[in-house]
């Protein structure tokens, strides 16, 4: 069921933003995956149901809505006696969430937002899934009626938007988008906290018309096309990339056709998707549309085919990056082999990356990290064999976020080993974390006798401040190696 996937990279993505680590291209973005955090700590907030009994109000009359009678009488009567904190108490996390989605199906337009208010009492991790499931049924049930409640939540509803907005597109697309061009100060703030800024689609930072496109093309990529090229700007930009990115998902080739018709400028920034996806799919064929494209962009577009390939087979992509010249793509695409080949066998992933000219620290951070949770002896005998530098920092590093057998003495002084300061504070924090969960006056000795901490550094671990840079660094840490 298309929902249980959406749960998965919600709490997947959650994870990995709580670490600051961007590493997929999730289905949903940033603000959509803090509904839970956002929208269900502050929907209790909110105005009575009483208030939203209806979407009269609203600008725009959707297709969803207009249908949401007939399908409340198909809604099972039993799943409506639920109450959430009843249905919390059911044993299993997917019949758990059957049932929530029951019983928001079986909701009608108006007792949604009596139910949000609801959430506030659940423990986080159930209102994380309980958040995102109303929002989204409120969102494909009663769209402005969702987007009118989200107007009460103060900043809480710039987090909630993205939710209604993609649920309601994955319905009644062109509604939404009609609601999204005469309402642009409601979304003018969704995207920017992605890389890049400026409202530019892409990991964690999507913008209205990115998700809209998304969705439309699920459904009609050409519709979804021609609308994207109406758009202005920034929407459209990542508007047809994200079209594009969709249809290549199933169709890389049909992907590519459609390139055709657009501006070269927009041509380009899509044939990432292309060949990831073709790469993993038809290796040949891939190889050949990249030889038709502009020689400056084939390198980029090679690295990202291999990315694809690695999935499906790292061994055989490893043997493409033989060909490509020395630069950030081949270290790219070395990266992504490494990562691949880690999986299944992180030692002889590590030996191969070390091999391998250019940038080894890319790749370096999850291998090692896969290595370290594996074969910590293997681990430590792989560092051990590195002269002093950036490789070896990153393999400590990473081994120390990663580390599970080792004792905490042994872990803190390899952290000390580290060259660069800032990733040894961060390094020896982490290290300092874990020893005070087994010994605490054991590891407060240690880190006050420390000749490689500085008194700032050594402040803060033992007031539990964790593992952000010292001195010089960026004050709030770097990505945790590894996953």
């Amino acid at each position: 069921m298309e929902i249980f996937g959406g749960i998965r990279n919600f709490l997947q993505s959650h994870r990995l933003l709580t670490k600051r680590i961007m590493k997929n291209n999730w289905l949903f973005p940033v603000a959509t995956l803090l509904v839970g955090v956002a929208g269900g700590y502050i929907a209790g907030h909110g105005p009575s149901s009483s208030a939203q009994s209806s979407d009269d109000v609203s600008t725009v009359k959707t297709r969803s809505e207009r249908s949401a009678g007939g399908s409340d009488e198909r809604a099972s009567s039993a799943s409506h006696h639920h109450d959430i904190a009843d249905i919390r108490r059911t044993p299993g996390q997917s019949s758990r969430i059957q049932a929530l989605m029951e019983h928001f199906a079986s909701l009608k337009a108006g007792e949604f937002a009596s139910e949000a208010k609801k959430l506030e009492a659940l423990p986080f991790q159930d209102r994380i899934i309980s958040s995102y499931l109303l929002f989204s049924k409120w969102a494909e049930t009663a769209p402005t009626e969702a987007m009118k409640f989200a107007d009460t939540m103060g900043f809480g509803g710039m987090m909630v938007r993205p939710t209604i907005l993609q649920s309601w597109a994955s319905v009644d697309p062109q509604n939404a988008a009609k609601y999204y061009a005469e309402n642009p100060r409601e979304f003018a703030m969704m995207g920017m906290g992605g890389p890049g800024g400026g409202g530019r689609g892409g990991r964690g930072g999507q913008n209205g018309a990115s998700i809209i496109a998304s969705e439309w093309a699920n459904q009609d990529p050409a519709g979804a096309l021609a609308w994207a090229k109406t758009l202005n700007g920034n929407d459209k930009s990542s508007a047809m990339s994200s079209v594009i990115s969709a249809v290549a998902i199933s169709d890389p080739k049909q992907a590519a056709d459609m390139t055709l018709t657009m501006d070269p400028a927009e041509r380009e920034k899509s044939y990432d998707s292309i060949a990831k996806n073709w790469g993993a799919k038809d290796w040949t064929s891939a190889e050949a549309w990249i030889r038709s494209l502009p020689t400056d962009q084939q390198q980029a577009a090679l690295a990202s085919a291999i990315n694809g390939l690695a999935g499906q087979d790292p061994q055989a992509a490893a043997q493409k990056i033989a060909s490509m010249p020395a630069g950030d793509s081949r270290d790219q695409a070395v990266a992504s082999v490494a990562e691949s080949m880690s999986q299944s066998d992180p030692l002889a992933a590590a030996k191969w990356l070390l091999t391998q000219q250019g940038d080894q620290t890319q790749g370096m951070r999850n291998v090692m990290g896969n290595l370290a949770r594996q074969d910590d002896s293997a681990a430590v005998s792989l560092i051990s064999s590195q002269a002093t530098g950036d490789v070896r920092d990153r393999m400590v590093e990473s081994y120390v976020f990663s580390n599970r057998a080792s004792s905490p003495q042994a872990v803190m002084q390899l952290a000390e080993t580290i060259t660069d300061q800032n990733q040894r504070n961060r390094a020896e924090g982490v290290a300092a974390m874990q020893w005070m969960q087994q010994d605490p006056e054991a590891a407060k000795a240690y880190v006050n006798q420390s000749t490689t901490m500085d008194d700032q550094t050594k402040q803060r671990i033992l007031n539990g401040g964790g593992f952000r840079g010292g001195r010089g660094g960026n004050g709030g840490g770097a990505p945790p190696p590894g996953g």
